[in-house]
């Protein structure tokens, strides 16, 4: 009996600590501005400012965009127009974005969403580290 306890006692512990990724989907919209990119040799580059930023909208339960905007002194954003779109996909415990354009595919896994932090892989396994963007307040 006392060894049905334990291992019902460990089952729930590492059910509990499983990812549930499905819980990052509500965090990834908006706007994010990269922190630091920490490259496979172990090599990390912080970013003190960024001219741009990514904006992310999930568009529907499955789908979403990217654009690349750079903000402006009037707390407006310039762009481009150019869109990339995904599909988001649970995987294996992942939450992946295949992103698809006329020019290339790919795939990003999240490694974390929350409301102020974003943690992305890449193909070539570099991760980006964003922050959620907070325009810049001129005062006179």
């Amino acid at each position: 009996m006392k060894q049905l306890i334990i291992i019902a006692i460990c089952i729930t512990f590492i059910t509990s600590c499983s990812k549930h990724v499905e819980n990052y989907i509500p965090n990834i919209s908006g706007y994010w501005e990269i922190k630091k990119v920490t490259l496979p040799d172990g090599t990390v580059k912080e970013y003190a400012y960024n001219n741009t930023i990514d904006y992310l909208e999930i568009t529907d339960s499955l789908n979403g965009i990217r654009k690349k905007l750079k903000p402006t002194l009037n707390n407006t954003f310039e762009t481009s127009n150019i869109i990339e779109n995904f599909e988001i996909k649970i995987e294996n415990d992942s939450l992946n974005l295949y992103y698809k354009t006329h020019f290339d595919t790919w795939k990003e896994t999240i490694l974390l969403a929350t409301e102020s932090q974003l943690k992305v892989v890449n193909k070539n396994k570099a991760v980006f580290v964003y922050k959620r963007f907070e325009p810049i307040e001129i005062t006179n």
